[in-house]
């Protein structure tokens, strides 16, 4: 009990020094202004462009920007937006959304049909991020100025592409230069504007005054976005009451505050898994027998135990368990050092010797332990894992270096959908693209990406469907350009006064925060 005692009070006093650097007054909820705090496990704003993201930055823009749609991925339901209601084709290529009106973005300019056109438009021409589930669409039309239609070049969801977490957001035409986004600036129609920057560890957002919704009732005046490095000061944060919601703690920590009555514990599906990409276009991972080798090496059962705290499962396949297309027919990579050492010989490396530049995000607990994990494991057969954690716009950097002698050799990321769609684990990490997003496995196979084309026009959970994504996978799996190490469970934590927060899998780590209030 006096270790447990003096390990708090040093971490109490780190966290009141770290709070007054961050500009945080202890009392914040006794404060005459209703402010919630958001703390992150990574940088808060990876990206700031509406058009372009697809990385962490999704918990703060769903707050300030919104989409046509909003989807409720336990009912399987749509929440008109921006959208009042649509209308689609029988062949499901022409799709007609009639929009609200009296809504204004924060510049005081008002959102029409003109303003959806442009955001499509221009997030398809940048072409970066998520923008590749826009592929369908052939052109916008205006019908009226508060009619939009829009024409795809074949049968696709469109009502689950415009309710995306990312590229679905629309913003004011007039206010869309990507260097004035860059520098802090938003112009969404959202609930909360941009208030305060402070560097990527901390943004405010403020309620909008003229917000469609209104603001009658109980809501957060402001939230502060936070990043916090580590775990302990997360945890501390909630449990004496200055955070509202923690994104990722360990699972130690879920088991120890489960009777804590400050705090509300919830353990909720995901989308969401952990992706291993192998970079393809340079030795030794070029060679398809070296990506099988590492894939035989990681330890899956001792990852789920050790890294999610048995909060998740094995993955099959790139699509997660509870997405249409997961199926028990996908081949499987099982950790096996006797076949990585035989297909290490069959490769040309007798006796090993490979070094792999390995990155990974900063920030999450589960991915470290995963890789320190399959570091020890590879180091059995003599390969090294040159693993460094880093911030997400430090590793893209280099993962999309105009010299690919720069790029890194594996890439590991969380993958979550940018909408709920199998596509989403299929397209957005292994379609070959010119500008890759994504596709930081360099994967260029024209076979695959003739199959994902068909495979999308087909009616979503259909055998025939199900049938296609199965056998995309398998061709992932032989071939290895990029694999799934698990699936993993959301580990939530909140302020037990935090009402109305309803998780929502197909929009990870998003708080929506105008449903939200303290009690």
């Amino acid at each position: 009990m006096t270790l447990y005692l003096r390990a708090f009070r040093t971490a109490a006093a780190a966290l009141a020094v770290l709070l007054a650097a961050l500009g945080l007054s202890l009392p914040l909820a006794g404060a005459d202004l209703q402010i919630a705090v958001h703390v992150q496990a990574a940088e808060v704003v990876p990206v700031w462009d509406p058009s372009d993201g697809a990385s962490g930055e999704i918990a703060l823009m769903n707050n300030v920007y919104e989409a046509l749609l909003r989807y409720n991925a336990v009912e399987n339901t749509f929440e008109p937006i921006l959208a009042t209601s649509y209308e689609k084709s029988a062949d499901l290529k022409t799709w007609t959304f009639k929009l609200r009106q009296g809504v204004k973005f924060h510049t005081g300019n008002v959102m029409d049909a003109a303003a959806v056109k442009f955001c499509v438009d221009r997030t398809i021409a940048r072409g970066r991020g998520s923008a590749y589930i826009w592929g369908p669409v052939d052109s916008v039309e205006v019908v009226d100025p508060y009619t939009v239609r829009f024409h795809l070049n074949m049968p696709a969801p469109l009502d689950l592409i415009a309710a995306a977490g990312y590229s679905a957001y629309i913003f004011d035409p007039a206010y869309s230069d990507s260097d004035w986004f860059n520098a802090g600036h938003d112009s969404g129609t959202g609930p909360y504007t941009i208030d305060t920057v402070e560097g990527r560890e901390k943004v405010i957002v403020k309620k909008f005054a003229d917000y469609w919704r209104g603001w009658e009732g109980k809501h957060f005046d402001r939230i502060v976005f936070l990043t916090l490095g580590e775990a302990s000061t997360s945890r501390l944060m909630v449990e004496t009451g200055k955070a509202d919601f923690v994104e990722s703690l360990p699972a130690t920590d879920i088991e120890a505050l489960r009777n804590n009555s400050a705090v509300r514990v919830e353990v909720n599906p995901s989308l969401q898994n952990l992706m291993v990409l192998y970079n393809t276009q340079r030795e030794p991972l070029d060679n398809p027998l070296v990506r099988r080798v590492l894939s035989y090496l990681i330890p899956y059962e001792d990852t789920v135990k050790v890294a999610l705290g048995g909060y998740g499962q094995v993955a099959r396949g790139v699509i997660p368990h509870g997405l249409w297309g997961h199926s028990d027919r996908v081949e499987t990579f099982t950790y096996s050092p006797t076949v990585a050492k035989a297909l290490l010989a069959q490769a040309g490396y007798p006796n090993g010797g490979l070094k792999l530049f390995t990155t990974y995000p900063a920030g999450y607990d589960d991915i470290r332990k995963t890789v320190e994990l399959w570091k020890a494991a590879c180091a059995e057969l003599n390969i090294e894992l040159d693993a460094r954690a880093m911030p997400t716009a430090e590793r893209n950097a280099i993962a999309r270096s105009p010299d690919p002698t720069k790029r890194q050799d594996i890439y590991l990321l969380y993958w979550w959908p940018d909408y709920a769609n199998p596509d989403s684990f299929l397209s957005g990490m292994f379609y070959s693209q010119e500008k890759p997003a994504y596709n930081l496995c360099y994967y260029k196979n024209p076979t695959f990406d003739a199959l994902i084309d068909y495979a999308i026009t087909l009616p979503a959970g259909t055998p025939g469907a199900i049938d296609m994504m199965v056998e995309l996978q398998n061709m992932l799996q032989r071939e290895a350009p990029g694999i799934a190490v698990w699936d993993m469970q959301y580990l939530r934590v909140t302020a037990s006064s935090l009402k109305g927060y309803v998780d929502n899998s197909a929009y990870p780590n998003v708080v929506f925060w105008y449903n939200c209030y303290r009690e």
